[in-house]
Order: structure tokens, then C-alpha cells, then sequence
């Protein structure tokens, strides 16, 4: 395995070991792990999302279009 220093502020060295002493990581390297599996989940899961817009064809509503339907369905709940 790979080793790499990083340098950091305080606070964020004190976050991490905030989430190693609450049990939920075994060590500062698990933590830094796993904040990296869920980023390139993350961008995986755009790159997915953008080729799967890209592939659905054009539309035919506009930008506002679009907006108000989104507005429509946040106030209908």
C-alpha cells in the first residue's frame, strides 16, 4: 500500500480524529479512505447521470419551463 503525507489545519486533523474516536473509523487512513471511495462514488454516480441526460434526446420545455415544474412539485410536496 501507498503512503502519502498531507499537511492540514488544526481543526481538520481534530475532525478526523473526532470520527476515529467515535468508533466509527479504526484510524485516521480509514477515514481518509473512505472520504475518497464516497467521492468517486459521487462523481461515478454523475458521470452515470450526465451520459444518461445526454443519451434522452433534447427537450422541448425551456429553462423556465423546467423551473416551474420543479417549483410545482416542491410546493405540492
Amino acid at each position: 500500500m501507498a503512503t502519502l503525507n498531507i499537511s492540514m489545519p488544526s481543526e481538520m486533523r481534530h475532525w478526523i480524529d473526532s470520527q476515529v474516536t467515535s468508533g466509527h473509523f479504526a484510524n485516521a487512513s480509514d477515514y481518509i479512505r473512505d472520504l475518497i471511495h464516497h467521492n468517486q462514488s459521487e462523481k461515478s454516480a454523475i458521470q452515470m447521470a450526465l451520459i444518461e441526460g445526454e443519451m434522452s434526446g433534447e427537450s422541448s420545455l425551456t429553462v423556465a419551463d423546467i423551473i416551474n415544474e420543479q417549483k410545482k412539485i416542491i410546493a405540492n410536496g
